[in-house]
């Protein structure tokens, strides 16, 4: 069973992305290193709620 979560970067804030995940095998927050179009650069991008 997947679920679908949003993508958040870690400086500014502001939801990018999103993507599916196992919502059984899952188990901390996910974290990619994705680009940001508001801060033009790559950075962390977390899970959020």
């Amino acid at each position: 069973m997947n679920k679908k979560i949003v993508l958040a970067c870690e400086d500014c804030g502001s939801r990018n992305y999103t993507t599916q995940s196992n919502k059984e095998t899952q188990s901390a927050r996910l974290e990619l290193k994705k680009f940001c179009k508001v801060c033009n650069q790559h950075s962390i991008h977390r899970e959020t709620k």
